[in-house]
Protein backbone atom coordinates (compact mmCIF):
# COMPACT_ATOMS: atom_id res chain seq x y z
CA UNK A 1 0.00 0.00 0.00
CA UNK A 2 2.50 2.57 -1.16
CA UNK A 3 0.54 5.80 -1.13
CA UNK A 4 0.74 7.40 -4.55
CA UNK A 5 1.34 10.39 -4.90
CA UNK A 6 2.25 13.45 -2.88
CA UNK A 7 -1.38 14.43 -2.92
CA UNK A 8 -1.29 13.23 -6.53
CA UNK A 9 1.52 15.64 -7.38
CA UNK A 10 -0.28 18.69 -6.07
CA UNK A 11 -3.38 17.80 -8.03
CA UNK A 12 -1.22 16.90 -11.04
CA UNK A 13 0.62 20.19 -11.12
CA UNK A 14 -2.63 22.07 -10.73
CA UNK A 15 -4.17 20.14 -13.62
CA UNK A 16 -1.00 20.50 -15.73
CA UNK A 17 -1.15 24.24 -15.48
CA UNK A 18 2.44 24.48 -14.36
CA UNK A 19 1.86 26.03 -10.93
CA UNK A 20 4.87 24.50 -9.21
CA UNK A 21 6.93 25.85 -6.33
CA UNK A 22 10.67 26.39 -6.12
CA UNK A 23 10.88 23.38 -3.79
CA UNK A 24 9.18 21.19 -6.42
CA UNK A 25 11.73 22.26 -9.03
CA UNK A 26 14.68 21.76 -6.68
CA UNK A 27 13.54 18.23 -5.82
CA UNK A 28 12.95 17.30 -9.46
CA UNK A 29 16.15 18.85 -10.86
CA UNK A 30 18.27 17.52 -8.00
CA UNK A 31 16.76 14.07 -8.33
CA UNK A 32 17.35 14.04 -12.10
CA UNK A 33 21.01 14.98 -11.58
CA UNK A 34 21.50 12.19 -9.03
CA UNK A 35 19.81 9.75 -11.40
CA UNK A 36 21.99 10.86 -14.33
CA UNK A 37 25.19 10.43 -12.33
CA UNK A 38 24.04 6.94 -11.31
CA UNK A 39 23.17 6.05 -14.92
CA UNK A 40 26.55 7.24 -16.24
CA UNK A 41 28.46 5.33 -13.59
CA UNK A 42 26.56 2.09 -14.11
CA UNK A 43 26.14 2.03 -17.92
CA UNK A 44 22.50 3.06 -17.67
CA UNK A 45 22.00 0.74 -14.72
CA UNK A 46 23.03 -2.43 -16.54
CA UNK A 47 26.14 -2.85 -14.35
CA UNK A 48 24.66 -1.43 -11.16
CA UNK A 49 24.09 -4.82 -9.54
CA UNK A 50 26.90 -6.87 -11.07
CA UNK A 51 28.40 -7.63 -7.65
CA UNK A 52 25.13 -8.09 -5.75
CA UNK A 53 25.17 -11.59 -4.21
CA UNK A 54 21.99 -13.60 -3.78
CA UNK A 55 20.96 -14.04 -0.15
CA UNK A 56 21.92 -17.52 1.00
CA UNK A 57 18.85 -19.53 1.94
CA UNK A 58 17.17 -22.90 1.58
CA UNK A 59 13.63 -21.48 1.46
CA UNK A 60 11.25 -23.50 -0.75
CA UNK A 61 9.81 -21.05 -3.32
CA UNK A 62 6.19 -21.50 -2.26
CA UNK A 63 7.06 -20.59 1.32
CA UNK A 64 7.60 -17.03 0.14
CA UNK A 65 3.88 -16.78 -0.61
CA UNK A 66 2.70 -18.00 2.79
CA UNK A 67 3.07 -14.59 4.55
CA UNK A 68 1.32 -12.87 1.64
CA UNK A 69 -1.75 -15.09 1.80
CA UNK A 70 -1.78 -14.97 5.60
CA UNK A 71 -1.81 -11.18 5.46
CA UNK A 72 -4.50 -10.98 2.80
CA UNK A 73 -6.64 -13.64 4.48
CA UNK A 74 -6.33 -12.29 8.02
CA UNK A 75 -7.16 -8.72 7.00
CA UNK A 76 -10.15 -9.95 4.97
CA UNK A 77 -11.47 -11.91 7.95
CA UNK A 78 -11.02 -8.94 10.28
CA UNK A 79 -12.83 -6.65 7.82
CA UNK A 80 -15.69 -9.18 7.66
CA UNK A 81 -15.92 -9.37 11.45
CA UNK A 82 -15.86 -5.59 11.68
CA UNK A 83 -18.74 -5.29 9.21
CA UNK A 84 -20.81 -7.82 11.15
CA UNK A 85 -20.11 -6.64 14.70
CA UNK A 86 -19.53 -2.91 14.26
CA UNK A 87 -22.07 -1.97 11.62
CA UNK A 88 -23.51 1.52 12.02
CA UNK A 89 -20.41 3.22 13.42
CA UNK A 90 -19.92 6.90 12.57
CA UNK A 91 -17.71 7.27 9.50
CA UNK A 92 -14.64 8.44 11.40
CA UNK A 93 -14.88 5.54 13.84
CA UNK A 94 -15.35 3.15 10.92
CA UNK A 95 -12.10 4.50 9.48
CA UNK A 96 -10.38 3.76 12.79
CA UNK A 97 -11.75 0.22 12.75
CA UNK A 98 -10.51 -0.31 9.19
CA UNK A 99 -7.00 0.79 10.06
CA UNK A 100 -6.95 -1.25 13.26
CA UNK A 101 -7.95 -4.32 11.24
CA UNK A 102 -5.11 -3.63 8.84
CA UNK A 103 -2.58 -3.19 11.64
CA UNK A 104 -3.68 -6.35 13.46
CA UNK A 105 -3.91 -8.30 10.22
CA UNK A 106 -0.20 -7.97 9.51
CA UNK A 107 0.85 -9.78 12.69
CA UNK A 108 0.53 -13.38 11.39
CA UNK A 109 2.39 -12.42 8.21
CA UNK A 110 5.23 -10.77 10.11
CA UNK A 111 5.56 -13.63 12.61
CA UNK A 112 5.57 -16.21 9.79
CA UNK A 113 8.16 -14.27 7.78
CA UNK A 114 10.44 -14.05 10.81
CA UNK A 115 10.07 -17.79 11.44
CA UNK A 116 10.84 -18.59 7.79
CA UNK A 117 13.91 -16.35 7.86
CA UNK A 118 15.21 -17.91 11.06
CA UNK A 119 14.75 -21.44 9.69
CA UNK A 120 15.87 -21.04 6.07
CA UNK A 121 18.25 -18.06 5.79
CA UNK A 122 21.95 -18.17 6.47
CA UNK A 123 22.44 -15.89 9.50
CA UNK A 124 18.66 -15.78 10.07
CA UNK A 125 17.19 -12.28 10.19
CA UNK A 126 20.56 -10.69 9.43
CA UNK A 127 20.75 -12.82 6.30
CA UNK A 128 17.32 -11.52 5.30
CA UNK A 129 18.63 -7.97 5.72
CA UNK A 130 17.29 -7.04 9.15
CA UNK A 131 20.47 -6.12 10.96
CA UNK A 132 19.86 -3.38 13.57
CA UNK A 133 23.48 -2.20 13.27
CA UNK A 134 22.81 -0.91 9.73
CA UNK A 135 19.78 1.22 10.68
CA UNK A 136 21.57 4.62 10.99
CA UNK A 137 23.40 4.17 7.68
CA UNK A 138 20.30 2.87 5.92
CA UNK A 139 18.14 5.75 7.14
CA UNK A 140 20.53 8.36 5.74
CA UNK A 141 20.99 6.50 2.44
CA UNK A 142 17.22 6.14 2.04
CA UNK A 143 16.89 9.91 1.54
CA UNK A 144 19.32 9.81 -1.41
CA UNK A 145 17.55 6.79 -2.93
CA UNK A 146 14.17 8.47 -2.67
CA UNK A 147 15.59 11.75 -3.98
CA UNK A 148 16.79 9.96 -7.12
CA UNK A 149 13.57 8.10 -7.85
CA UNK A 150 11.11 10.92 -7.14
CA UNK A 151 11.37 12.57 -10.60
CA UNK A 152 10.61 9.20 -12.19
CA UNK A 153 7.61 8.59 -9.93
CA UNK A 154 6.28 12.11 -10.48
CA UNK A 155 6.81 11.77 -14.22
CA UNK A 156 4.89 8.48 -14.19
CA UNK A 157 1.97 10.13 -12.38
CA UNK A 158 1.86 13.03 -14.82
CA UNK A 159 2.18 10.66 -17.82
CA UNK A 160 -0.66 8.50 -16.47
CA UNK A 161 -2.84 11.59 -16.12
CA UNK A 162 -2.06 12.80 -19.65
CA UNK A 163 -2.84 9.38 -21.14
CA UNK A 164 -6.00 9.13 -19.03
CA UNK A 165 -7.22 12.49 -20.29
CA UNK A 166 -6.53 11.49 -23.90
CA UNK A 167 -8.48 8.24 -23.50
CA UNK A 168 -11.27 9.21 -21.10
CA UNK A 169 -11.51 12.95 -21.61
CA UNK A 170 -10.66 16.03 -19.56
CA UNK A 171 -12.66 14.82 -16.58
CA UNK A 172 -10.19 11.99 -15.92
CA UNK A 173 -8.44 12.23 -12.56
CA UNK A 174 -6.12 9.84 -10.78
CA UNK A 175 -8.00 8.56 -7.74
CA UNK A 176 -6.45 9.33 -4.38
CA UNK A 177 -5.47 6.47 -2.12
CA UNK A 178 -8.16 5.61 0.41
CA UNK A 179 -5.85 6.50 3.30
CA UNK A 180 -5.29 9.98 1.88
CA UNK A 181 -9.03 10.45 1.42
CA UNK A 182 -9.62 9.53 5.05
CA UNK A 183 -6.90 11.74 6.45
CA UNK A 184 -8.36 14.70 4.53
CA UNK A 185 -11.99 13.89 5.32
CA UNK A 186 -11.67 13.38 9.09
CA UNK A 187 -10.10 15.93 11.41
CA UNK A 188 -10.28 13.73 14.54
CA UNK A 189 -6.75 13.22 15.88
CA UNK A 190 -7.41 9.53 16.57
CA UNK A 191 -8.08 8.86 12.88
CA UNK A 192 -5.13 10.85 11.66
CA UNK A 193 -2.68 9.40 14.19
CA UNK A 194 -3.67 5.85 13.32
CA UNK A 195 -3.48 6.49 9.57
CA UNK A 196 -0.03 8.04 9.97
CA UNK A 197 1.13 5.01 11.97
CA UNK A 198 -0.40 2.58 9.48
CA UNK A 199 0.93 4.31 6.37
CA UNK A 200 4.42 5.20 7.60
CA UNK A 201 5.28 2.32 9.96
CA UNK A 202 3.09 -0.75 9.49
CA UNK A 203 2.59 -0.89 5.73
CA UNK A 204 6.18 -0.17 4.62
CA UNK A 205 7.52 -2.79 7.03
CA UNK A 206 5.14 -5.59 6.09
CA UNK A 207 5.15 -4.88 2.35
CA UNK A 208 8.95 -4.78 2.14
CA UNK A 209 9.20 -7.90 4.29
CA UNK A 210 6.85 -9.79 1.98
CA UNK A 211 7.51 -8.40 -1.51
CA UNK A 212 11.25 -7.78 -1.21
CA UNK A 213 12.36 -10.00 1.67
CA UNK A 214 10.31 -13.08 0.77
CA UNK A 215 9.16 -12.92 -2.87
CA UNK A 216 12.13 -11.12 -4.43
CA UNK A 217 14.57 -13.28 -2.49
CA UNK A 218 12.80 -16.45 -3.68
CA UNK A 219 13.04 -15.21 -7.26
CA UNK A 220 16.74 -14.38 -6.84
CA UNK A 221 17.38 -17.92 -5.71
CA UNK A 222 16.30 -19.20 -9.14
CA UNK A 223 17.18 -16.25 -11.40
CA UNK A 224 20.90 -15.55 -11.68
CA UNK A 225 20.70 -11.85 -12.51
CA UNK A 226 19.00 -9.52 -10.01
CA UNK A 227 17.16 -7.15 -12.37
CA UNK A 228 14.72 -9.78 -13.73
CA UNK A 229 13.89 -10.77 -10.14
CA UNK A 230 13.31 -7.12 -9.23
CA UNK A 231 11.14 -6.66 -12.32
CA UNK A 232 8.93 -9.69 -11.57
CA UNK A 233 8.62 -8.83 -7.87
CA UNK A 234 7.61 -5.29 -8.89
CA UNK A 235 4.89 -6.64 -11.18
CA UNK A 236 3.51 -8.69 -8.28
CA UNK A 237 3.72 -5.60 -6.06
CA UNK A 238 1.70 -3.34 -8.37
CA UNK A 239 -0.97 -5.95 -9.15
CA UNK A 240 -1.53 -6.28 -5.39
CA UNK A 241 -2.55 -2.60 -5.34
CA UNK A 242 -6.11 -2.08 -6.43
CA UNK A 243 -5.98 1.07 -8.60
CA UNK A 244 -4.54 0.44 -12.09
CA UNK A 245 -4.15 4.20 -12.47
CA UNK A 246 -1.37 4.01 -9.86
CA UNK A 247 0.49 1.10 -11.39
CA UNK A 248 3.01 3.00 -13.53
CA UNK A 249 4.14 5.18 -10.62
CA UNK A 250 4.16 2.25 -8.22
CA UNK A 251 6.23 0.21 -10.67
CA UNK A 252 8.88 2.95 -10.80
CA UNK A 253 8.92 3.13 -6.99
CA UNK A 254 9.05 -0.66 -6.67
CA UNK A 255 12.05 -0.91 -9.00
CA UNK A 256 13.84 1.54 -6.72
CA UNK A 257 12.88 -0.44 -3.63
CA UNK A 258 14.04 -3.71 -5.18
CA UNK A 259 17.30 -2.16 -6.38
CA UNK A 260 17.94 -0.61 -2.97
CA UNK A 261 17.49 -3.98 -1.30
CA UNK A 262 19.79 -5.82 -3.68
CA UNK A 263 22.47 -3.12 -3.70
CA UNK A 264 22.67 -2.68 0.07
CA UNK A 265 21.67 -6.16 1.21
CA UNK A 266 19.59 -4.42 3.86
CA UNK A 267 15.82 -4.69 4.05
CA UNK A 268 15.81 -1.73 6.43
CA UNK A 269 16.94 0.54 3.60
CA UNK A 270 14.00 -0.30 1.32
CA UNK A 271 11.65 -0.03 4.32
CA UNK A 272 12.93 3.48 5.01
CA UNK A 273 12.57 4.55 1.35
CA UNK A 274 9.00 3.23 1.34
CA UNK A 275 8.20 4.91 4.65
CA UNK A 276 9.64 8.27 3.55
CA UNK A 277 7.65 8.16 0.32
CA UNK A 278 4.43 7.48 2.21
CA UNK A 279 5.29 10.18 4.74
CA UNK A 280 5.67 12.77 1.97
CA UNK A 281 2.27 11.84 0.58
CA UNK A 282 0.59 11.98 3.99
CA UNK A 283 2.16 15.34 4.83
CA UNK A 284 1.10 16.77 1.48
CA UNK A 285 -2.47 15.56 2.08
CA UNK A 286 -2.55 17.08 5.58
CA UNK A 287 -1.47 20.42 4.13
CA UNK A 288 -4.32 20.52 1.60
Amino acid sequence: MAIVGIANVTSILEELGGQTTTADLVVCIGGVLVLLVWALRTSLGTKSLDNAPARENIMPPLWALIPFFLWFGTVSVLYFIKEKLLAGLPDWQDAIADNLALCLGVIPAIVTSVMIARITFARGLKGLGLNPKTIPRDFVAAFLNLFAVMPVVLGAIVLTTIIGKLIFGDKFQMPQHEELKQIIAYSQWQVRALIVFTAIVVVPFVEELIFRGMIQTALRSYIVRPWPAIFIASLVFIVFHANPEHWLALFALSLCLGYTYEKSGSLFRSIFVHALFNAMSVLAALNQ
